[in-house]
């Protein structure tokens, strides 16, 4: 840093020196990945930088501890060109690479806009249009938070995912047959599944108490029971009215076939899907954290009413981490 008219200017880039070994082969690649997630842009081939941002700064810092790890060599420092033709070039690369992941999920928004005017027909757009909606504004969150330096196309593509929202939302065809037979035929009635419930059913119940029906009730049966009265409803029992469907897991399908989704909830269904399947589908980082608490909660916790008490509170609580989330760009969508 140094002192301008009685001013301390601090240097507005960081930068990622580094040296790798030939082996392991695939340490260059994870490198190069990492640093493409965090949007770092190359100066040179072992030169990165990154605006100065203190997480900005973390994640150099991050990268630079693997790449030692792997028997290579990484400094991280405070960089300022002398020429300020530099700093304008190096914005201007910022802006591209990012531009150019708008343009993408525009292309991408645009072909969903097309479906949404085209409506109903033999195959029906509606029932995948929220969930997809959720999925298009996710990668909008995910590009604007390594915008750094204000992308001209950033604007265009909020704009976009705007229109697709209004698109869903006008006309009397919009509702999914789904979303109409939530509010009224799924209403006052009892819900009945396995007893020794765990992550899918927990998340379910969660799901139809707070989205669906607050006042539904809920009765557990053994697995194989055919004791069901009439007007009841089986969730995640086979054969069940709402159950596993395709890859889905009974949280997914209740998502699907009721048309009730937000961003929120389907971070939570892939989160759901993900321990309850173990296939990996959606490689979400949380998923593992999310298991062991409940995990402990089945152990802490043998009486299915008990389970279902504890388990509120959890979804509750992680529904509005995902709700809450970047409020800068969620703002930014909405306007």
């Amino acid at each position: 840093m140094r002192e301008r008219r009685g001013r301390v200017v601090h240097p507005p880039w960081y930068l990622l020196i580094h040296q790798l070994p030939p082996k392991p082969l695939y340490l260059r690649a994870k490198i190069r990945q990492r640093l493409s997630r965090v949007g770092a842009v190359a100066l040179k081939n072992a030169v990165y930088a990154l605006p100065r941002r203190d997480d900005c700064l973390e994640d150099l810092e991050w990268i630079a501890q693997e790449a030692i790890a792997g028997g290579g060599e990484a400094y991280v420092c405070e960089a300022e060109f002398l020429e300020p033709r530099t700093d304008d070039a190096l914005r201007g690369r910022f802006r591209e690479e990012r531009d150019a992941d708008y343009e993408a999920l525009a292309r991408a928004i645009r072909e969903w806009i097309r479906k949404a005017q085209r409506r109903s027909g033999r195959n029906p757009p509606e029932d995948e249009l929220p969930a997809q909606l959720v999925r298009l504004r996710k990668r909008f969150e995910e590009i604007a938070r390594l915008d750094f330096c204000d992308a001209p196309k950033r604007r265009d593509a909020a704009r976009l995912i705007r229109n697709l929202e209004r698109q869903l939302r006008s006309g009397p065809g919009t509702e999914s047959r789904g979303a109409r037979a939530a509010r009224s035929e799924l209403l006052g009635r009892t819900w009945v599944t396995r007893r020794g419930i765990h992550i899918d059913r927990i998340a379910s119940a969660w799901f139809i108490r707070r989205f669906i029906d607050p006042g539904a009730r809920l009765r557990f049966v053994d697995a194989q029971s055919v004791d069901v009265r009439p007007g009841e409803l089986r969730f995640d029992m086979v054969g069940g009215d709402f159950s596993h469907e395709e890859d889905r897991c009974t949280f997914e399908t209740l998502l699907a076939r009721t048309g009730i989704s937000n961003r929120a909830l389907t971070e939570i269904a892939e989160i759901v899907h993900d321990i309850d399947l173990k296939d990996a589908k959606f490689g979400r980082p949380e998923a593992a954290g999310l298991e062991r608490l409940l995990i402990g909660l089945v152990l802490a916790n043998p009486d299915d009413e008990a389970r279902l008490e504890r388990g509120f509170v959890l979804f509750d609580e992680l529904y509005q981490s995902f709700r809450n989330q970047s409020p800068r760009v969620s703002k930014e969508v909405s306007e």
